[in-house]
């Protein structure tokens, strides 16, 4: 985070949640060729403990502390939250609101298109959900050349800095699994009173593989690899940890988001 920690250029932070600002001050932002950061989540079951806002509320928790570092230094806002995402793996648990892909597509196109025509340049998809993510790096390609803007899509715990930070700071995985250790910890450091403590001490979630093996892809539902809905050990979660995982989750998609090269035409 070097380059965010210097001085140089340094601004006052003011409000960054687009629903917090009035039509004028979105207007200067754009005409400031300000940084949107929108959300992109999912709403599904996580397992017998968690609530199923999980994936949006953590990627607007991460989309606005990361923002927080970022106006020190330069322009930014962070878009409204897209909270329904690809989900169909996790339909039969229940509780889950799914799109296909047709329909994420046309959203996420609709709502980068509409703050395109309003003067904004720069566009990232933040992404919270596993079952997004090949989608997002494809449509973040197709809107680059089809908006002329630049597009860029990362998921927060697999930034390279987020990911090394997420080994040192769980003690039973290696990153982000489903209503895991991880997402357990932020969690309980943001809404402590929705986690069902008893449960995520007593769920099994032992962790099983995501994906065929030997490079090849087949589409597997939760239920072919998870009784509980769970991957992961929720046991081990604390909300010391999650508050360690969110700033360092902040911080990484911070420093990711300023490269100048980043942002080249």
């Amino acid at each position: 985070m070097q380059a965010l920690r210097s001085g140089k250029g340094k601004k006052s932070v003011s409000k960054i949640a687009w629903h917090d600002l009035r039509a004028p001050e979105l207007r200067a932002l754009a005409a400031a060729d300000a940084l949107v950061i929108i959300p992109v989540g999912s709403t599904e079951q996580h397992g017998p403990h968690l609530p199923v806002q999980v994936d949006a509320r953590l990627a607007a928790e991460v989309a606005i502390r990361a923002a927080a570092h970022i106006a020190e230094h330069q322009s930014v806002v962070v878009a409204p939250t897209l909270w329904c995402g690809l989900a169909e793996h996790h339909m039969a648990f229940g509780a889950t609101i799914t799109l296909d892909f047709a329909t994420f597509h046309a959203v996420i196109r609709c709502v980068c298109a509409s703050i395109q025509r309003h003067g904004f340049r720069r566009l990232a998809l933040l992404n919270g959900h596993g079952g997004n993510i090949k989608a997002l790096d494809v449509i973040a390609g197709e809107l680059k050349q089809e908006l002329g803007v630049r597009v860029v899509s990362a998921t927060y715990w697999t930034v390279s800095s987020v990911a090394g930070a997420f080994r040192e700071i769980l003690d039973e995985q290696t990153g982000v699994a489903h209503a895991c250790e991880a997402e357990t910890s932020m969690m309980l450091a943001l809404e402590p009173d929705l986690v069902e403590r008893e449960e995520m001490l007593r769920v099994d979630g032992s962790r099983r593989n995501l994906s065929a093996s030997g490079g090849l892809y087949r589409w597997k539902g939760f239920e072919e690899m998870t009784e509980s809905g769970v991957i992961g050990v929720p046991a081990a979660a604390s909300a010391e940890k999650g508050e360690r995982l969110l700033a360092a989750a902040a911080e990484g998609v911070a420093e990711a988001l300023v490269q100048e090269e980043l942002w080249q035409p």
